[in-house]
């Protein structure tokens, strides 16, 4: 492999948009999305439910045809003869995948091996996900960690240069979800290139090396993990409870204090995005203590990249109403 295609990106959207019709009603899914992922990373794609994710995902494992704008998934596109040599390199690990129930890990497995002319063998990666001991169980009986665990299992068996994950550990348990992770690693670690779509703020923070937000079918942010939180300007919030605000304290006045960057405000509750929590927590109290409000609670927290997304659409991920 020479090194200019050593180099050329994993995926490399330009452009695209993906329209749907039913009846006199179009949604534009996704409007005009540039996206590249490098070769060797864990790329992950955020954004609430409606947002174009999923569609962008489908488009780049071939299963959604775009309506316009270039697609490039392993220098190769879609479409132009090489779907084939596509769909051997990538693997795909949907959010529920259905079984035979009464077929064992392993005879499902020797099954999904048969669609792959040179993979790996069942028992190697009975190994990898960790099924050893369940390679005789029906799948009726596995738990739903387990069964996620064969459902990558099935994606890992063509020997995939890049996995497709869309929300692997949602329902999960935080002991399948760890170990689910330990497989993403395994596979970084190994040169592969992972897609992952995820609700898990943590999870997008622990596993991946860089991330996009997608709203409104458009990339509305992208960088690392740490980028995305350093761009709010500041790292942390002081939350404080007081009995009432009344007229006694204003946003202006929070916003005012030495290190304050923002501030929400209600009746009796503020978030304030800070620079240093030492330097502002003093001023707040006596602020406060000034004015005659008492507070009731007070905690602080680093900022998080759900905090990101809020700040640049004003929703929450789960949230699937407009801004």
């Amino acid at each position: 492999m020479s090194g200019s295609v050593a180099q050329e990106p994993a995926i490399e959207l330009r452009s695209l948009r993906k329209t749907y019709r039913k009846g006199k009603k179009t949604t534009v899914a996704v409007d005009g999305l540039d996206l590249v992922v490098p070769r060797g990373r864990v790329f992950g794609l955020l954004g609430p439910n409606g947002a174009g994710k999923t569609t962008t995902v489908e488009v780049c494992e071939g299963l959604t045809v775009p309506d316009s704008g270039s697609v490039r998934v392993l220098g190769r596109q879609w479409g132009t003869g090489n779907d084939q040599e596509i769909r051997e390199r990538i693997g795909v690990c949907l959010q529920e995948t259905k079984f035979h129930e009464k077929a064992t890990v392993r005879e499902t497995l020797e099954l999904f091996a048969t669609f792959y002319g040179n993979g790996r063998p069942v028992d190697e990666v009975l190994a990898l996900v960790s099924l050893q001991e369940k390679a005789d169980a029906r799948e009726s009986t596995l738990s739903g960690g387990q069964r996620q665990r064969l459902s990558v299992a099935t994606a890992l068996l063509g020997k995939p240069e890049m996995l497709f994950l869309d929300e692997p550990t949602t329902g999960l348990d935080p002991q399948s979800r760890r170990q689910l992770w330990e497989v993403v690693r395994s596979f970084r670690a190994g040169g592969g290139t992972i897609v992952l779509t995820t609700h898990y703020m943590d999870e997008a923070h622990q596993l991946c090396d860089q991330v996009a937000i997608i709203d409104h079918g458009k990339v509305i942010a992208e960088g690392t993990p740490a980028e995305l939180i350093r761009s709010l300007g500041a790292e942390h919030f002081l939350e404080v409870d007081v009995d009432t605000f009344a007229d006694k304290v204003r946003p202006a006045d929070l916003r005012a204090l030495p290190g304050a960057r923002a501030c929400e405000m209600t009746a009796v509750r503020a978030v304030l995005t800070v620079d240093s929590v030492h330097v502002v927590l003093p001023a707040l109290q006596h602020l406060l203590s000034s004015r005659q409000v008492a507070i009731v609670g007070l905690a602080t927290r680093d900022a998080t990249l759900e905090d990101v997304f809020v700040h640049l659409t004003g929703r929450h991920l789960r949230e699937d109403g407009k801004p």
